[in-house]
């Protein structure tokens, strides 16, 4: 077998999704600690330098215990070299999800044994479905009182359309939660109670191990070999095929915080997750194991170092093996781009790449030149897609407290812009600029990014403005006659593209129908190319 093959075979790329408070970030964390790639986890309920997740580098995120832009972290376990993409957990943040979900080949799905299936969860499935990504999931705190395991998985099979295959089955629940049966390998892990970082369970091969008969009442060992004998009759067989192409799920119990059911996971996805799958570009499909490099960018990241203003692309490696060094195409521009210093990442810790694959997630440091959409190749013209702009649903002015700074916040916010942290427009009459997001947090966040990271302090103004519209149309005299009767509802946005900003439904419903010729678009392309 050729290295490359090797490489894209041994890859495991994968985001984890859920509702806030359904322990993900704790996920993340003990994932990393398992694949050796951190010594201890922080717990979101500790405090001071304990409570800092890994994974939540930015500052408002450490002061909070929230995530709210998407990391990405690096490691390796049994053989495979995991790529995993931490996403926000809060919903006014989905934005960042989405376009992180672009550039992952699995994901795995985390519910609150309590709650099931909550809002965001399933806005966050559908954005999966719609790119057929394969999903695991995994049933956390179980330590806690919980939901049947039979209505759990019942109400992901109803809510969801999936097929379902418990993995593991859970033995009690809360205080008396003693571990799960693993129903492919035949055997019980036990969890150690307070095990430390890295701990792996207990391991019994008979139910009528004393271990067992130790760690659970007879009434509850009763109940749960009355369980595991209905799941085992009621449940489909696991077919790789079926999950992979986003029809059934695997589902693992457990408990996160625990450690409990944690290695478990990690081995689910060595064994079953797909390595680098085809990406699609408007010219053509692409395979991961095709010679030539080629990729995207899916996020912009300002400030991750404060002190030297960075800004790093993302970009997701889609075919070919990149060289530290190496000349790309920046289609967009149709220029050459020399990669002196990409990177690797441990969420805020960096590591130098001198190489990578397909699937790999590299940071390059940019001065503006990269945007979220570009596309990098070794020369083929190829334009990635599938990467989504949505319009706003709240939108505020932003004005500096001091006006002198009213230059230094206009450059602010359109690298802010080109982030994708939020839409920003500036009017075309009057000159305002008009901040539009997807969740009222992100106002309070971007004023806290822009007075921490640029020194401004800024305040939000309330508008009579009810959302944007992104207009095109195919003859740019339409265009321009549309932009001469409505100026006082132009704006452009960060790109210079014209924006149509109404004031209430009645207001866009109106326009749109008066202009035929014109397309108001609510979600677009981020710039392919």
């Amino acid at each position: 077998m050729s290295k490359m093959n090797t490489e894209v075979r041994r890859r495991r790329t994968f985001a984890i999704i859920s509702h806030p408070d359904a322990g993900k970030t704790t996920l993340t964390e003990k994932l990393l600690l398992f694949g050796g790639a951190i010594q201890l986890a922080g717990e979101v309920k500790a405090r001071g330098a304990r409570r800092r997740a890994r994974s939540d580098w930015m500052k408002v995120e450490q002061e909070r215990g929230i995530s709210v832009t998407a990391s990405v972290m690096r490691f390796e376990f049994d053989g495979c070299a995991f790529n995993l993409l931490d996403t926000p957990g809060h919903q006014d943040f989905s934005e960042d999800t989405y376009r992180t979900l672009t550039a992952v080949d699995s994901a795995i799905m985390v519910l609150d044994a309590a709650k099931g299936i909550e809002a965001q969860t399933l806005k966050l499935f559908e954005v999966c479905r719609l790119r057929d990504i394969p999903i695991i999931t995994f049933i956390n705190k179980m330590d806690r009182e919980s939901l049947d395991p039979f209505e759990l998985l019942d109400q992901i099979e109803q809510t969801l359309a999936l097929d379902v295959v418990p993995v593991s089955w859970p033995i009690g629940m809360g205080q008396h939660f003693a571990g799960c049966y693993d129903l492919f390998n035949d055997q019980i892990l036990l969890m150690k109670k307070g095990s430390g970082p890295g701990e792996e369970a207990e391991v019994c091969k008979e139910l009528d191990d004393p271990r067992i008969i130790n760690a659970v009442k007879p009434d509850l060992l009763e109940e749960f070999k009355g369980q595991l004998e209905m799941a085992q009759g009621l449940f489909p067989e696991f077919d790789q095929n079926a999950y992979r192409e986003g029809h059934m799920t695997p589902v693992f119990f457990g408990s996160a915080i625990n450690n409990f059911g944690v290695k478990e996971i990690l081995q689910g996805i060595a064994d079953h997750a797909p390595s680098p799958r085809p990406q699609k570009a408007l010219e053509r499909e692409v395979k991961a194991e095709e010679s030539k490099v080629s990729g995207f960018v899916f996020k912009i990241q300002a400030n991750m170092d404060p002190k030297h203003r960075d800004r790093v692309a993302f970009f997701r490696l889609c075919s070919g093996h990149f060289k530290r060094g190496q000349k790309l195409r920046h289609i967009r521009s149709d220029k050459t781009i020399n990669i002196h210093n990409p990177m690797l990442f441990l969420a805020q810790s960096r590591a130098l790449a001198e190489d990578a694959w397909p699937g790999d997630i590299l940071g390059i440091p940019n001065h503006g030149n990269l945007r979220i959409g570009d596309t990098l190749t070794e020369g083929e013209t190829l334009h990635y897609t599938g990467i989504p702009s949505f319009a706003p649903e709240l939108m505020q002015k932003v004005r500096p407290d001091d006006p002198m700074r009213s230059k230094h916040l206009g450059k602010t916010l359109r690298q802010l812009g080109e982030e994708g942290a939020a839409r920003v427009f500036k009017t075309f009459m009057g000159g305002d600029w008009v901040i539009g997001v997807l969740g009222a947090l992100q106002f309070e966040v971007l004023a806290d990014r822009i007075r921490t990271e640029y020194n401004i302090p800024v305040h939000f103004e309330s508008t009579t403005l009810f959302t944007a519209r992104w207009i095109e149309a195919d003859d740019h005299r339409v265009l321009k006659k549309f932009h001469d009767a409505n100026q006082a509802s132009i704006a452009a946005d960060h790109d210079d593209q014209p924006v149509f900003l109404s004031r209430n439904a009645w207001h866009l419903d109106t326009t749109i129908e008066e202009w035929p010729d014109i397309r108001f678009l609510k979600t677009k392309e981020q710039n392919p190319g």
